[in-house]
Order: structure tokens, then C-alpha cells, then sequence
């Protein structure tokens, strides 16, 4: 591991509870809207910042007698099309009828002159979030059911047919790989401040002409890991999965390998195993993984998977290019994102070593 790597247990303290607000706003502002449009609530309120998360900003509101959760977008300038909330609300509502788990939504405000930007509340969901990918503060015996809890979820919002859930618009269908390497690349190359990456050129150039000839269209999440998933406090089930902001219309396989990069995944740059044997964990090994969401959505297999996992390595490099955009500009939301953004050389290494 390199000498500037984290532990899981590093990451989980700098990513777990709250503090105090880094991106302010009015909080009477927020209490005076909270009355008129959320049922049944009362202040006075409190306000407090969830230390997790390198995008959206997250807060924890208490009153005496309930908790809620508000995002909002970062303050100061974005990218075009980057971190709409509307959407992570719109996404949450469509699912709350169907089997996949999310927090119920409580109030969207479209309105920036609350609190400076678009927001929503949400419930707040108590239950487990796990840090570390190989379950080691669980039973080796009672590890296995919780990954494949992850697999059945994953596979689930995969089976949902958008149209049928409302969602028939929430994105353009097909060619999602070729729209979203143009979009990352384009992200990458217009951030002039955070650099550019010998690696992440060479991938820019790559991927376009790589893409599988198949094409589907499926809702997306986006970033699915295992620490954007609240888990029941004493049961192998989830009861939310968190985080919609990178959610469309799209490749389903897209979605799948990014969940799955946690077989490979170096454990100091997000939750991943970073080449552990799972088996050895009591966990199931990243075939017999691939095998249960495949059964499970109907598939035979999945050729390309190389590429679907250098796309996604890309991908991920290229957030981690904008959250150091963000460091240098002073508006990243976690206190922690300047040690994160170590890991975006890394990250493109990762990607290009697969092609």
C-alpha cells in the first residue's frame, strides 16, 4: 500500500457523524420553510453537517421531536449539469413504490433564495453503514448474506422498467458509454486548474472506440457502494440506498462493474477489498458474484467486463479530478477531500492498466 494510502478505519472516522456547518446558510430561513411545508414539524430547529461525502453537502436537522436530512448543492460556481438534487429527489420518490429501498423524500424546495441553492428533507434512515468492504467487525459466517443483500438490490433496480416506475424521461436511452466518456472527458479537460494526467489522456483517446456493441437502458444509481447503503442495526437487509446524485437512464452493466470494482478496489480510496481473497473473508469471490446478479437479472454472462471496469475506474477518476478542482477553489464540501484527491493519479492507473 502506498505510503500516503488510509486505512478503511481512517476513512470511516473522517466520513462518520456530523460537525459543525462548513457551507452556512440561514438556518431561520430554513426553520420558517421547514414549518410551512413539511407535516407535522416544529421547531426550534438545530443544524448540523454530515462529515461524509465530497459532493453535495448533507446536514442533519433535529428538533425535539424529529430528525430529518436536507441535501443541497455546494456553494459557489459548478459544472453545467452537476450536482442537481432535483434530480437525487425525483429519482427517490419514482422508487419509493418499487422493491429498491430509499429514504422517503419530505419536501423539495426549487426555490435558492431559502438557503442559497436547491434542496431537499428527507427522513432520516438509523440503521448501519459499513466502512470497510470486507465486513471485518461482522462474523466471518455472518458475512456472505450481506453481499448478497448488495447483489439482490443492485439487481433490482436493474429489473425496474422506467417508463413503468415514471422515470421514462429521467435520462436519454441508449449510447449511454459514448454520452458519458464525451461527459467525464469533457469535465476532465475543462477543469484547467486541477491538471491533466498522462493516464487519463491515454483513456480519453481509448475508451470511445472500445464500447460493446450492446446497448440497454435501465435506471442507473450511479455510485453504488457499500458505504451508500444504510443496512438494518441487526439484520443483513438494507433499508436505503443513499446518494442519487450520479443516478439516469443507462447501461445497467455500467452500474454493475462500478458496484463490483470493490473486488479490486484499493480499500484507502473507497471501500473495496483491494485484492484480498474474498473466499478467504467469507465472502463469495467476485465469479460467483457476477454469477448470482446475473442469474438474478437473466444474463448468460458478461463479455467486455475489462472495459466495463476501466470505464468505471475512468469514471471515478474523473470525479475525484473534479473534487480536486473543488479543493482548489475552496468549495469542496468535505473537510476531507484534499487527503481524497491523493488517490486520482492512482485511480487512472488503475483504468489504464485494463485496456
Amino acid at each position: 500500500m502506498p505510503s500516503d494510502a488510509r486505512s478503511a478505519s481512517a476513512i470511516a472516522a473522517a466520513n462518520s457523524g456530523t460537525g459543525a456547518m462548513r457551507t452556512r446558510f440561514d438556518t431561520a430561513a430554513l426553520e420558517r420553510w421547514m414549518a410551512s411545508h413539511i407535516a407535522g414539524f416544529a421547531g426550534p430547529l438545530r443544524v448540523d453537517q454530515f462529515n461524509g461525502g465530497q459532493s453535495n453537502p448533507t446536514y442533519r436537522l433535529i428538533t425535539s421531536s424529529a430528525r430529518y436530512v436536507l441535501r443541497r448543492k455546494p456553494a459557489g460556481p459548478v459544472l453545467k449539469g452537476a450536482h442537481d438534487v432535483l434530480r437525487e429527489a425525483q429519482v427517490q420518490q419514482a422508487l419509493s413504490q418499487t422493491g429498491v429501498p430509499v429514504a422517503r423524500i419530505l419536501a423539495i424546495c426549487a426555490d435558492e433564495t431559502i438557503i442559497g441553492s436547491a434542496f431537499y428533507v428527507m427522513e432520516l434512515v438509523e440503521g448501519r453503514i459499513f466502512w470497510d468492504a470486507s465486513l471485518a467487525d461482522l462474523p466471518r459466517a455472518a458475512r456472505a448474506p450481506f453481499y448478497d443483500e448488495m447483489n439482490r438490490v443492485i439487481a433490482a433496480l436493474h429489473r425496474l422498467d422506467p417508463v413503468a416506475v415514471g422515470l421514462g424521461t429521467f435520462g436519454r436511452p441508449g449510447s449511454y458509454f459514448a454520452r458519458q466518456i464525451g461527459r467525464w472527458s469533457q469535465q476532465y479537460q475543462a477543469d484547467t486548474l486541477a491538471g491533466r494526467d498522462a493516464a487519463m489522456d491515454a483513456l480519453v483517446a481509448w475508451l470511445p472506440g472500445a464500447i460493446p456493441a450492446d446497448d440497454e437502458t435501465r435506471i442507473v444509481h450511479g455510485d453504488f457502494r457499500i458505504d451508500n447503503l444504510i443496512f438494518h442495526p441487526t439484520e443483513p437487509r438494507i433499508l436505503a440506498v443513499l446518494d442519487w446524485e450520479l443516478s439516469t437512464l443507462g447501461h445497467p452493466l455500467a452500474d454493475f462493474a462500478y458496484h463490483a470494482m470493490l473486488y479490486t478496489m484499493p480499500p484507502d480510496i473507497v471501500a473495496g477489498l483491494g485484492g484480498a481473497d474474498p473466499v478467504a473473508l467469507g465472502l463469495p469471490s467476485q465469479d460467483a458474484y457476477i454469477a448470482a446478479y446475473c442469474a438474478r437479472t437473466g444474463r448468460n454472462g458478461i463479455p467486455d467486463w475489462n472495459f466495463y471496469l476501466a470505464f468505471n475506474y475512468f469514471r471515478l477518476a474523473a470525479i475525484f479530478h473534479g473534487i480536486k478542482g473543488r479543493v482548489l477553489r475552496g468549495t469542496a464540501s468535505n473537510a476531507d477531500a484534499a487527503e481524497r484527491v491523493k488517490a486520482f493519479p492512482r485511480l487512472a492507473r488503475l483504468a489504464h492498466a485494463l485496456i
